[in-house]
């Protein structure tokens, strides 16, 4: 058996942290052999209700579970951490702005961004909680002892959305949508390109009128989650968790060579501005992704990719003074 890796999870009382801790701890995300270590961080008025989803795990018996630590102190959970959810933070109450949304959490990720200087050099941290782009972007900046290619956003929910979308609308598995690129930010901005996608083995931009994909299916995708809580009274949590797992399990394992939409730090790739958080398309192997350069974009894709440059900008314009 494998040495247990430790993997740090914020918010874990909450509904995501909930759908997500169970798969961690049996083995679909680090692979079937490979034992976890799970570091629970919550915030101190809610470490009670954390002891019952402890009490749960451990009632589950999982068998690569190696142990399970609580904290309301992120140094402490974050202390050796090989990988990082970063789930917890201020959801948008009715009468915020997405820039008051900014502001708001920009605290909450300096501080964690700091103690992450207490992880592992090579740690993965992957930001859930929104707005994720701009939230990655200070925790790494305030983590100055860990790589910025080691901070990735959460993009892979609106992948999956996009995937399960088409594949319901033609009646098949989703295993026969592949290839579609989410650009941009996780916000309504975002861009779900079908340009290299196919259904079926055929392209998709041959199957559906151009007009609706770039049109009503660019909005549904990007509102989903509106829908979602319009649905069901509560905003997704099991498909977020669920996103979460592809995103750090292609990332540590590999993504069998096929185009993941993640996150990352731009170094000036596809004319975007280095140093933003930008969803592109990447490839996973051996623990690393590396972003696919030399796509061909079109001109409706561009035009995306600059609405959501400045979008993101002006999220970072938000917090300048935490980044300073």
């Amino acid at each position: 058996m494998k040495k247990a890796i430790r993997v740090a999870v914020t918010g874990a009382a909450g509904n995501i942290g909930y759908a997500l801790l169970w798969r961690i701890a049996n083995g679909e995300c680090f692979g079937a052999d490979q034992p976890v270590i799970l570091s629970l961080l919550e915030v101190t008025p809610v470490l009670p209700k954390l002891e019952g989803t402890v009490m749960e795990l451990v009632d589950s018996a999982l068998p690569l579970l190696a142990g399970v630590d609580t904290s309301d102190d992120a140094a402490r959970a974050f202390d050796g951490a090989d990988a990082v959810f970063l789930v917890g933070s201020r959801p948008r109450s009715a009468d915020m702005t997405r820039a008051d949304l900014v502001a708001a959490n920009g605290p909450i990720f300096v501080g964690q961004g700091r103690a992450l200087n207490r992880a592992n050099a090579s740690v993965k941290v992957l930001t859930v909680g929104n707005p994720c782009n701009t939230n990655t972007l200070i925790a790494a900046h305030y983590a100055s002892d860990i790589p910025k290619t080691q901070f990735t956003a959460m993009t892979r929910l609106d992948q999956n959305r996009a995937e399960g979308m088409l594949a319901q609308s033609r009646g098949v598995p989703v295993r026969e949508v592949k290839e579609i690129v989410v650009w941009g930010n996780h916000g309504e901005t975002m861009h779900p390109d079908t340009t290299w996608a196919t259904l079926g083995g055929r392209p998709v931009n041959e199957q559906f009128d151009l007009s609706w994909l770039q049109g009503a299916f660019v909005k549904d995708v990007a509102q989903r989650g509106k829908y979602v809580i319009q649905a069901r009274g509560a905003s997704s949590a099991a498909s977020a968790a669920s996103a979460a797992i592809d995103h750090m399990r292609d990332w540590a394992l590999g993504s069998g060579g096929k185009l993941v939409s993640m996150g990352v730090v731009s170094s000036g790739q596809y004319g975007i501005p280095a140093g933003l958080v930008f969803s592109m398309p990447c490839r996973c192997e051996g623990g690393a992704y590396k972003v696919v350069e030399g796509l061909e974009t079109d001109a409706f894709a561009k035009a995306k990719i600059a609405e959501n440059v400045e979008a993101l900008q002006g999220e970072r314009a938000a917090v300048a003074n935490l980044l300073a």
